[in-house]
């Protein structure tokens, strides 16, 4: 077995690559874990109590066990941590959309918190969010910022339904980031309905769309279908998302930008 010390970032590297294998088989034995990463079963039981802590899976007697995909795949905390090396540079692809005095609507997917991050230099920034959890990321500073209000979803940290889609007819933003849960030959899903029929709403509040999502998104259907990505002006994806994926959504008449990740980015 290989050493188990490493850099904090290559340890959450082998953290996020334990709950892939958990959430893949939904139950595991620590011991073929421990096997499998190629670590001792004191490092991997250090592991899985990190993520067990984290509420990201549970850890039995003997076995790591997942919650259920319904849970994995709208839980922020999972999200949030899965590719942040492809979320930095989308950003950074991302602010090149937005200029001085805009009004910027932002959806609450995590792959948009590094934006918003970069978004806190830009003079006269206007943002508009139902995302608490970028409401949080701009606080203190010089960015005004709006938060749309509804019923408040947990595991999203942010609110959705009727009253959000009302406060958007009111809105005109320059421009909107839009993030999406599965994307399938150009084709939208996301696992909530209210989330679904709320990304609609936003953008008929801006007078330019941009729908950024990584490659981990493509191939994928969740519960709820709401239409296709022809509501957008641009799609902001990375270079290791499939031809096959990319050659609908430029049929329907939307502009592909893709991003490389750099190779020494050590959250790659």
């Amino acid at each position: 077995m290989r050493a188990s010390r490493g850099s904090e970032a290559e340890v959450e590297e082998r953290r996020q690559a334990v709950l892939r294998q958990v959430a893949q088989e939904g139950e595991i034995r620590i011991a073929d874990l421990a096997q499998r990463m190629r670590v001792s079963v004191m490092t991997m039981h250090r592991d899985l109590d990190n993520l067990h802590d984290r509420q990201l899976l549970r850890k039995g007697r003997g076995v790591a066990t997942a919650f259920s995909n319904v849970a994995m795949e709208s839980a922020l905390r999972f999200r949030e941590n899965a590719n942040v090396a492809v979320k930095n540079a989308l950003a950074d692809a991302l602010a090149e959309e937005v200029s001085p005095g805009d009004t910027v609507l932002i959806d609450c997917g995590s792959t948009l918190f590094p934006l918003a991050r970069r978004l806190a230099s830009v003079d006269g920034i206007r943002v508009i969010t139902n995302s608490l959890r970028i409401t949080y990321l701009l606080a203190g500073t010089p960015a005004e910022v709006t938060l749309l209000g509804d019923r408040y979803y947990e595991d999203f940290e942010s609110c959705a339904g009727p009253q959000t889609r009302r406060q958007l007819q009111d809105i005109r933003a320059t421009v909107a980031f839009v993030t999406a849960t599965s994307v399938s030959e150009g084709r939208l899903f996301h696992p909530v309905r209210e989330y679904a029929e709320s990304k609609r709403a936003y953008l008929q509040a801006a007078d330019r769309s941009v729908l950024a999502v990584d490659h981990s998104k493509f191939g994928r259907t969740a519960t709820y279908p709401y239409g296709d990505v022809s509501g957008y002006d641009l799609m902001v994806t990375d270079a290791g998302t499939p031809e096959s994926e990319l050659r609908p959504v430029r049929d329907l008449g939307v502009e592909v930008r893709t991003v490389e990740v750099p190779a020494d980015d050590p959250h790659r």
